[in-house]
């Protein structure tokens, strides 16, 4: 196929606010109308047969990637009471394997838990949600997604015996949970569990309270939430006393607590929502741990009693900071929510990891991501006197240090809440993913794992650094970026990625994958753009509603910046982004068509204003409080005005690669779709636009570690060839 597909028009005409805008590619959003399959199959393949000569190359560098990897390999043993836990993967299969052995044990002592590999027959797209152990550790529970649309069906089954005990294949009429969402918690019975259920539109709207083996007619809702401008989930806290039942919106939070000693009493409300007040809770002895931002920007740490079943709710204003709580303040008034940890300007509070006596503070300071260990115990240990500082009631502190200036750091498998020991993980962009476990008591650490990286590889002969950009509006923005200098001459062709949405923070984190890049002289750029997380909720807020723009001027000031001053060449730049770093590509194929040579446009949000203008899409109303509700006038033509459909104009279009899912429930594969069809109806330009839809997988593509690292593959030697280093 020599010519691209040619979707049809047919007319139709969007008619709101006065304004009335054709949309003759409308009808793509019919999935059952036998002539939309047909197109997408048909756009497979002309982006097949277009990039036919790309094909030795994807398989070189897919051999690339698999010889890097270990690919029979076994995760770090997580321990919990008298058991490690740990996955693993073997070379051939596409998917991980999960066993146990008693602690302190070997690999001979180990047990199968669950093969993914063998659920997985049969099935085009596999995909485990949740895994969870009951506490007694008798009880298997997991869900199961395989159609790619994130709806996830329950099993559980004895470990010990095998015997399916609920789920769709029990002989139990009736029995098996389904279309279950994220979230997956035991409470302390081993026989209750609570899981997250959707509505028609697929917003986790309800926590439910289900037996092991009952009919799931018989379940009791926990909680449900009717706004739905929010969603809920299901957590536990690290003492394992508490079920936390978590309701939000984009900007709004509020939290309940179960006893998960006595799982069928009443969630307790920690605190009532208030419009944009944000809180996470977690617990510790007899007090709560609270991050929130009522009176600070960037978060501050407070703590609150812990509850009982005759506290009262909280409602109201809470208090300055060091107001001290009256004796007979109800639970979770805002006078009992004492601070321990206030603003401070430029440092972020991204929440915490609690233990029996000490807590680790997770911060982000210039971008970076700062772990500080509190010791709750009174006395300062042995160790640890160097950069410390007494933070009040959290007591003594440290910072951990960091080996390299741009990293990412987070923390690891903690299952144990009565302990001294912390593990944390460590990537840069020239370091593989690592395991560190620091002893709070002597305040060493010991680095217990890192990602291998297999071959002739010499980590050592990669550079990282961090520049900086200005925008128009003079803000720096951040770039990292990676190279081999071996293999590179100034100025070198050049990926730039960027995101910039949801407060999401873009790691400098390692990719083997990415190597194989870097090894053919490209250099690697990731643009740290507002809109994202990087530096604070201010830089979250610069980028969104109708801050918008600021994110598409933060990027093509990175990529300007990176031409000017000598770092890539001018004529070889590519950029990259998936989702809502989506809609940040069809932005600048809009409004900067010349400053890139191709543009990777994965799952992108690009009809951003037609599905906000339709609640019944999944995930839409909740969505109105990061873009903006466009029944409203005023965030209507906001949203008009930078939503890359709405904005196609004839024009010299950069050669584009586009994916889709049609499963794909966050961005409806239509979007992708119909953004296609209008850019080839409109372009100036002769370089291909291309349209690669996956028909059995959603959101984060296909399934099993072989399918990822080939769909990879395609990309890189799409990215290899518009670069000009195929």
């Amino acid at each position: 196929m020599t010519q691209p597909p040619v979707a049809s028009q047919r007319a139709h005409v969007r008619r709101i606010h006065g304004t009335e805008t054709a949309d003759p590619w409308h009808w793509l959003r019919d999935r059952d109308d036998p002539a939309v399959r047909e197109y997408l199959e048909a756009e497979n393949a002309y982006t097949e047969a277009a990039t036919a000569h790309l094909a030795d190359l994807r398989e070189q560098i897919f051999s690339e990637i698999k010889a890097r990897t270990k690919e029979t390999h076994q995760s770090l043993p997580t321990p919990k009471d008298d058991w490690e836990y740990r996955a693993r993967t073997v070379e051939g299969l596409q998917y991980v394997i999960h066993v146990r052995r008693p602690r302190g044990g070997t690999d001979d002592d180990e047990v199968v838990l669950l093969d993914e590999n063998e659920l997985a027959e049969g099935h085009e797209y596999f995909a485990v949600g949740d895994l969870a152990v009951s506490p007694d550790h008798r009880l298997l529970a997991y869900t199961v997604d395989t159609d790619g649309d994130e709806q996830y069906a329950l099993t559980v089954f004895d470990i010990a015996s095998g015997e399916v005990l609920d789920g769709p294949d029990t002989p139990a009429p009736g029995c098996g949970l389904a279309k279950l969402s994220y979230g997956l918690v035991w409470a302390n019975d081993n026989s209750t569990l609570f899981a997250v259920r959707t509505d028609e539109a697929q917003r986790p709207n309800r926590v439910i309270r289900h037996v092991v083996g009952a009919d799931p007619v018989g379940d009791v809702e926990a909680y449900r939430e009717d706004d739905e401008r929010f969603w809920v989930g299901v957590g536990g806290t690290g003492s394992e006393r508490f079920v936390v039942i978590g309701s939000q919106s984009k900007t709004t939070s509020e939290h309940r607590l179960v006893d998960a000693d006595r799982p069928d009493s009443e969630p307790l409300l920690v605190r009532e929502r208030r419009a944009n007040i944000e809180y996470g809770i977690d617990h510790q002895g007899e007090r709560l741990l609270i991050v929130t931002n009522d009176g600070a920007l960037d978060f501050r740490l407070v703590e609150a009693p812990v509850p009982s079943a005759g506290d009262t709710p909280a409602t109201g204003e809470s208090p300055g900071a060091g107001d001290a709580p009256p004796e007979d303040a109800p639970f979770g008034h805002g006078s009992t929510w004492r601070e321990l940890i206030g603003a401070r300007d430029g440092i972020r509070i991204d929440g915490i990891d609690c233990f029996q006596d000490f807590v680790v503070v997770h911060e982000r300071q210039d971008g970076l991501v700062r772990l500080r260990v509190h010791d709750t115990r009174s006395a300062q240990p042995s160790g640890l006197d160097s950069n410390s500082a007494d933070s009040g009631e959290l007591g003594p502190s440290f910072e951990i240090e960091m080996p390299e200036p741009v990293y990412e750091a987070g923390g690891g498998a903690n299952a144990e809440f009565d302990t001294r020991r912390y593990r944390f993980g460590y990537t840069s962009m020239v370091t593989p993913p690592s395991i560190f476990e620091l002893d709070l008591d002597s305040g060493g650490r010991e680095l217990l794992d890192q990602l291998p990286v297999l071959g002739d590889v010499d980590l050592t002969a990669y550079r990282t650094e961090r520049i900086s950009a200005t925008a128009p509006d003079g803000t720096s923005v951040p770039i990292s970026l990676v190279w081999k200098p071996s293999a590179l001459s100034w100025p070198a062709p050049c990926l730039l990625y960027g995101y910039g949405a949801y407060e999401i923070p873009m790691p400098a984190s390692f990719s083997t994958a990415r190597l194989s890049l870097l090894d053919r002289g490209v250099l690697f750029a990731i643009a740290h753009i507002r809109g994202g997380g990087e530096l604070g909720r201010a830089w979250y807020e610069g980028g969104k509603l109708t801050n918008k723009h600021n994110t598409f001027d933060d990027f093509a000031a990175s990529a300007t910046h990176l031409a000017s001053a000598g770092w890539a060449d001018p004529a070889r730049i590519c950029a990259r982004g998936g989702s809502a770093g989506g809609l940040l590509m069809g932005a600048m194929v809009n409004r900067h068509p010349e400053l890139f040579c191709g543009v990777v446009a994965e799952v992108p949000f690009v009809d951003v204003l037609n599905t906000m203008l339709d609640p019944a899409i999944p995930l839409t109303v909740t969505e109105y409080d990061e873009w903006g509700d466009p029944a409203d006038p005023v965030a209507f033509e906001t949203i008009r005005s930078y939503a890359p459909y709405e904005n196609v104009e004839a024009a010299r279009h950069p050669a584009l690669l586009v994916t889709a899912g049609l499963t794909d429930p966050r961005v409806q594969y239509w979007e992708p779709a119909k953004w296609v069809a209008k850019l080839r109806a409109t372009t100036t330009s002769t370089e291909p636009i291309l349209l690669r839809t996956e028909m059995g997988a959603g959101h984060g593509g296909p399934s099993g570690r072989y399918n990822a690292w080939r769909d990879e593959a395609f990309i890189l030697a799409y990215i290899c060839d518009v670069l000009g280093v195929a």
